[in-house]
């Protein structure tokens, strides 16, 4: 019984729709394979240009500015921490000054009484009838010690006038300084802290989103593997419709079967329907293995796409979308600016203290030695009062106005000693303010902070270098990551198309059964011819899925079931790499 001429076009027709599907399955997975290709090597730079970011935020540069940055901020705080102590001590040598002030004044009153009593006492010797000349070398030798003490001690006064002068000059322009400038002081320090704070922030973020860019090579990877073995999976459905086409022309009379001789397949109606119900078996079977593949590449393509918009959004987090990062480092070169300014405008400004502390130095000096000198005299001159009080004694009482003046003069000298040694504590009052005011001033020498100019420069150059390679560095991963996102999206719609078209499959199987029916059992005399053809379209299968269900269908009709000449391959290895690289 041949089949007829209206089977065999309706069996073409399957064949031409089947060809169709088969063709836009090795278009579509040669795209698709491409692309995977190319948006895994784009995927690689994404990773290092990541890497490249996080480095860079953690290199040198960075690294220097982020010191500097803690550097200057802890300067400037502790020049604040010590305005207000500066100005205290200030202003107790201030105070200090205006005590010794307070001793000086009486202790002039002293000396210059000492030379009006020795000029009374010359007046004295000038009546006296006997050793006239002698008294007369005492009191000339009194007068003129007290008078070189009073050109020292007015010398001091002098010197003590300077002092309270310059300190008081120091004294207002240092509160002036603290009144208008601690506060911005302290605010810019506050503001560097805080940046020094946020760079270490990033820095350690660098290093989270390398672990977790590590994360996602390794996803990628595998999402990669699992396409790939999806594409192979699905080419092995290709090369099956393949079969179930050749299968259909020859039960068409289209394409001879590896046959005997005498055997006509065409003319064999029986044949050529199990020939078609097998092909239905095998379209069916493609059909739902190849959806599962088609998903399984979709979802590794989403996977991909993910993780890529992941690694960029870690770029964006790392850097700073939107403008942050390059306002965060605009505000803090603003700051160390200010900072900069700061510190000129503090350099001018604390000059006064420096010209006060000189002066303090150079009076204290002269008053020393002052007080040595004005020691070493009143000695000298109890020494003339006595010898002069007791050679007046023995006149008499001739002498007696004179040994009367001689205690005066000692007792004149011995206030001058006691002044003096009231004078001696608050020289050393100023002269420990003075010293804890210079350990102060050492700990925000004027030199080092002279020295932060250079490292504010320095940092600020550093900070735009940096920030200008962070802005390719992100330029570069954003464009390629926009990249492999159009790759991966032509790709998704690419396997879109295709999932369409290999939607018609299962229709197409279930117009192949309703034109042939269900496969009858065949008797033991039908089945040996039969067989023949079915060993031929065994012989053609490369896939163990393949064989399966055509074991499957011979076992079901009374057929034999033969095991394979040649092993079949694996399906997911049935693809020429070549396809995706």
């Amino acid at each position: 019984m041949s089949m007829s001429s209206c089977a065999s076009t309706d069996i073409i027709n399957v064949v031409t729709s089947v060809e169709d599907v088969v063709s836009q399955i090795e278009t579509t997975f040669a795209q698709v394979g491409n692309h995977l290709g190319r948006g895994h090597a784009i995927f690689q730079d994404l990773n290092g240009g990541l890497a490249l970011l996080s480095d860079e935020l953690s290199g040198a540069k960075i690294e220097g500015a982020t010191t500097a940055l803690h550097d200057i901020a802890a300067k400037l705080t502790g020049l604040a921490d010590v305005l207000p102590q500066e100005s205290a001590l200030l202003g107790a040598i201030g105070a200090s000054a205006n005590e010794a002030s307070n001793v000086l004044k009486p202790l002039v009153k002293q000396i210059q009484m000492v030379m009006i009593i020795a000029r009374s006492a010359r007046i004295e010797a000038a009546a006296l009838d006997t050793s006239q000349e002698s008294f007369l070398d005492f009191t000339q030798e009194a007068f003129e010690l007290a008078k070189a003490v009073q050109v020292s001690i007015d010398a001091c006064s002098d010197d003590q006038q300077r002092l309270v002068d310059a300190i008081n000059v120091a004294l207002n322009r240092q509160r002036e300084f603290e009144g208008r400038y601690r506060a911005q002081l302290l605010s810019v320090s506050d503001e560097l802290t805080s940046a020094h704070s946020g760079m270490q922030n990033r820095q350690a973020d660098s290093v989270r989103l390398a672990e977790l860019t590590s994360a996602s090579t390794k996803r990628i990877a595998e999402a990669v593997g699992v396409a790939i073995v999806s594409l192979q999976a699905g080419d092995s459905t290709r090369q099956r419709l393949e079969h179930v086409c050749r299968g259909l022309r020859i039960a068409a009379g289209s394409e001879p079967g590896l046959v005997p001789a005498g055997i006509d397949v065409q003319a064999d109606e029986r044949t050529a329907r199990l020939i078609c119900q097998l092909q239905v078996s095998q379209l069916k079977s493609s059909a739902t293995s190849f959806d599962g593949d088609i998903r399984d590449i979709d979802r590794s393509l989403r996977a991909l796409v993910a993780d890529a918009t992941e690694i960029v959004g870690n770029g964006r987090s790392l850097y700073g979308g939107d403008g942050d990062m390059t306002s965060f480092l605009s505000t803090m070169k603003q700051a160390l600016a200010q900072a900069s300014a700061l510190i000129s405008t503090c350099e001018s400004s604390r000059h006064s203290v420096e010209d006060a502390l000189s002066v303090v130095e150079e009076t204290l000096g002269k008053f020393r030695s002052a007080i040595t000198a004005l020691a070493e005299t009143i000695v000298d001159i109890i020494l003339i009062g006595m010898n002069a009080g007791l050679k007046a004694a023995q006149l008499g009482v001739k002498g007696r106005a004179f040994v009367v003046i001689a205690n005066e003069l000692k007792a004149t000298a011995d206030n001058i000693s006691a002044g003096a040694d009231l004078l001696k504590p608050i020289l050393d009052n100023i002269e420990g303010s003075a010293g804890s005011l210079k350990e102060l001033r050492a700990e925000g020498d004027s030199s080092k902070m002279t020295d932060l100019e250079p490292s504010i420069l320095r940092a600020i150059q550093e900070i735009e270098a940096g920030n200008g390679q962070l802005n390719q560095l992100m330029a570069r991963l954003v464009q390629e990551g926009s990249q492999f996102e159009a790759l991966m999206a032509d790709a998704q719609t690419s396997l879109s198309v295709l999932s369409g078209k290999s939607a018609t499959l299962p229709q197409t199987a279930r117009q192949l059964e309703a034109s042939h029916g269900s496969p009858i059992k065949l008797s033991a005399g039908e089945a040996p011819t039969v067989d023949h053809v079915f060993d031929d379209l065994y012989a053609q299968y490369t896939m163990v899925s393949e064989r399966d269900v055509h074991q499957q269908f011979a076992q079901r009709v009374g057929l034999s079931s033969k095991p394979a000449v040649n092993e079949p391959v694996q399906e997911q290895n049935g693809v020429d790499d070549v396809l995706f690289f």
